[in-house]
Formats: C-alpha cells, structure tokens, sequence
C-alpha cells in the first residue's frame, strides 16, 4: 500500500492533477481505497472518497447496457438499422445499432468538429439537445463504409441513446435508472437533465476555455454528452458497476458475450466490444469531459477492481491523466496487465 500511495501521488503531481480518488480490490488482499489531493483549489479542501464525480464516457457502459437489455427481450436486434427507429442518418440503412455500439459506424462525431468545440470553450453552460449535436455530425460526410474501421465517436452513442427512448416511449435518464442503477444498487449514479450535481462535489478543473487557461468546469452543462457523456456517480458504485458490466450482470450470457467480442482499435494491447473497451485484460471504460476524468475496469483474471476518479481532464504530455494513473497503478497491482501500456506491440 505504501508503494501506491507512493506512485499515484508523484504520478498525479507529475501529471498536475489537482485532487484523485483511487480504489483497487483484489480478493484475499485489503482493500485499497484513499483520497489524494484537493477538491477545490480556492479552499484546499482536501479530496474525499465520498465525493460525487462527473464520469464523462462511462455513460456509454450504461446507454448500452440498456441497449442490450432491449436485445435480451427481443424489443432491438443488434443488427437492425439506425435507419429503422432514427430518421436522417447518412447511410443510416446500412448503419446497424451494432456498428454504432462497436464504433465502426462511420459517422462523424460531433465533438471533433470545429464549431462545436467553440461554443464548448465560449458557452459552457449551454443546454444542448440530441438533434443539435448530430446535426452538426451529419453536416460532415461519413468517415468510411460502415464496419470497415474503428473511430470512437459520440454521436453513435448519442443515436444509442434515442433508439432506447423510441423503443421504450420513455426518457433515456428515466430507463437507465429504473433498468439498471435501481436494480444494481447504484444509489448516487444518475444521467442529469442539465448541470445538476449534487453534494458533496469535487470541483473540476478544465483548459477547454477560449483562451486555454484554467478554469473551474464543477457546473458547466454536461448535456453535450448526453447519452455518451453526461452522467454523474461516486467510488462505491463505480466499484459495483465495473464487476457488473464486465461479468455481464444485467445480461444473458448471449448477449454478454457479444458485449464482450472486441475488436482490435489500432492502440496497442486494446480492442473495443459493444460500448466497453478491453485494455491489457482489462475490462471496463474511461470517461473524459471538461474538469473530470476517470476510469473504471474490472480484471477477471484476477477478479480485480480499478475506480480512480479525478477533477481534472487536462492532458500531461499528451496524454490523460487517467490514463497515466491507470498505468503507474498497475504496474504495482498487476504487472502482467499494465492497463494503458503502449510497449506491447500485440
């Protein structure tokens, strides 16, 4: 325990992250759960375990558990056109709700383009709707025939997201909380409507600003994320959630294991199945939004947990801080699955 807390505090000061929470779980050894750091820089209050975080991408796992649990009751077939329930997709025919789970859809994604990541620096409190961010995805062509490569883009999560509200008349905020964080236990995990966040909070801090200074991000609108980005949850039920989604807790076996035939995504020692990601055995996802990071994974080899939540998404020498994090933390807990590790060339 010494040597973590060791590496996670040069490797959170390396990286300039201002406050990190950390959980690792292994069975037969103590359970490792601390607080680094601050949660608001203007106060110095210290950074707590009990803290509620922006989660960023990890919203995908639960859009498409929903999905998925669609799937198990016969209501979507994974190879069924976005055509069929989303009306204007460009080559939305051809386009399965498969594709767009996995990331080889071909669609454009909203946030890489230019406009958009200006009024995300010049209007943070913006409310946005579905419609708005993928207009601007289809004003662009699409990327490739569909299948045909990997490219992680939210707005095939976000057409996820409505393909859940079409089938089940129902707002998605609504769906994933009666489908799967009420079920799971999941108390303090929740897909606002706007810039709601309730306390206890850690601040976040973000360069995503006109000028790229530093600014406090804790109740900027996260609505652009929506169904691929937008939630909000804390290290208890990050721990729950990440055995859940890589066992396949909410799913038959079936379905699981289509959840799980990941497809090589050109990073090294990482493939990209329906909504998870499957990085050096681990199992799980990382979420990035302005002032927030983090990463959740579930090891099975070993039965292992990962949660490490931050309040920054500042990168440090190119990289996410999560990403470093995860990295220094498993080479200390499971050298021979060092999440993040870009030496392995396989």
């Amino acid at each position: 325990m010494a040597e973590l807390d060791r590496v996670i505090r040069q490797t959170a000061t390396d990286a300039g992250v201002p406050g990190v929470i950390v959980g690792v779980w292994k069975p037969g050894q103590p359970r490792y759960v601390r607080a680094f750091g601050v949660a608001d820089t203007s106060d110095c209050a210290p950074m707590r375990t009990d803290l509620n975080m922006r989660i960023g991408s990890e919203t995908k796992t639960f859009t498409v558990t929903a999905l998925l649990q669609l799937v198990d009751r016969g209501r979507v077939g994974l190879d069924d056109p976005i055509s069929g329930y989303v009306d204007g997709v460009p080559d939305g025919e051809h386009i399965t709700l498969r594709q767009l789970a996995d990331m080889r859809s071909g669609l454009f994604a909203y946030s890489k383009d230019a406009g958009f990541q200006h009024l995300l620096a010049t209007e943070p409190h913006r409310q946005w709707s579905p419609s708005e961010l993928l207009g601007i995805a289809f004003e662009h062509p699409n990327q490739f025939p569909p299948g045909t490569q990997f490219d992680y883009s939210n707005t095939n999560t976000v057409l996820l997201g409505l393909v859940v509200e079409k089938v089940t008349h129902r707002p998605l905020r609504d769906v994933i909380r009666d489908l799967i964080t009420r079920p799971s236990g999941l108390d303090h995990t929740f897909l606002p409507k706007a810039a709601e966040f309730p306390l206890p909070q850690a601040h976040g801090y973000t360069d995503v600003t006109p000028d790229g200074t530093v600014a406090d991000a804790t109740n900027f609108n996260p609505s652009w994320g929506w169904a691929a980005g937008a939630m909000i949850s804390d290290l208890d039920d990050m721990r729950s959630w990440a055995e859940n989604v890589a066992t396949g807790g909410l799913l038959t076996p079936k379905t699981q294991a289509e959840r799980l035939d990941a497809q090589p995504t050109g990073a090294p020692g990482d493939a990209y199945g329906l909504g998870i990601d499957i990085n050096h055995g681990w199992i799980g996802h990382a979420g990035s939004l302005p002032g927030y990071q983090s990463l959740t994974v579930y090891l099975p080899a070993q039965k292992a947990t990962m949660v490490i939540l931050l309040n920054t998404d500042i990168a440090s020498n190119g990289e996410n801080p999560s990403t470093l994090l995860g990295r220094a933390i498993t080479q200390v807990v499971s050298p021979g699955n060092v999440y993040g590790d870009a030496s392995d060339q396989n």
